[in-house]
C-alpha cells in the first residue's frame, strides 16, 4: 500500500504561481514513476505531467506544456508540480499518482496504481 498526500492547493489569481506537493512515507518511493492528473467538474481525469524514477525524464499534457513543471526529491519522498501563469481553465482537483507495477506508458489514469486524495486548485480571473 502506498499512501500519497497532496498539499498546496488553494485559490490563486491568473498569472500568479502555485506549487503543489505530494508526499509519501513509502521507502520505495524512488522506484516509482509518478504523475499528476486533474479533474474538473463534469470532465474526465486529465493527464498533466509525469516524471521518471530518477527525475531525468518528464512529460506534459499539451494544455500545461511550458507553464507547469514536475519535479521530485527522492530524499524527501516528495513530488512537486510548479504551476506558473495559471489560467482559470486550470481550475480542478489535482491528484498525484504512483506507478508501482510496470506499465507500457505513463499518460493515462489506468497506468497508475495508487492515488492521493486530491487537492483543489481554483484560478480566478
Amino acid at each position: 500500500q502506498v499512501q500519497l498526500v497532496e498539499s498546496g492547493g488553494g485559490l490563486v489569481q491568473a498569472g500568479d504561481s502555485l506549487r503543489l506537493s505530494c508526499a509519501t512515507s513509502s521507502r520505495a518511493f524512488s522506484r516509482y514513476p509518478l504523475g499528476w492528473f486533474r479533474q474538473a467538474p463534469g470532465r474526465t481525469r486529465e493527464f498533466v505531467a509525469s516524471i521518471s524514477r530518477d527525475g531525468g525524464s518528464t512529460s506534459y499534457g499539451d494544455s500545461v506544456k511550458g507553464r507547469f513543471t514536475i519535479s521530485r526529491d527522492n530524499i524527501k519522498n516528495t513530488v512537486y508540480l510548479q504551476m506558473n501563469s495559471p489560467k482559470p481553465e486550470d481550475t480542478a482537483v489535482y491528484y498525484c499518482a504512483a506507478q508501482v507495477f510496470n506499465k507500457a506508458s505513463a499518460y493515462y489514469a489506468r497506468d497508475y496504481d495508487y492515488w492521493g486524495q486530491g487537492t483543489q486548485v481554483t484560478v480566478s480571473s
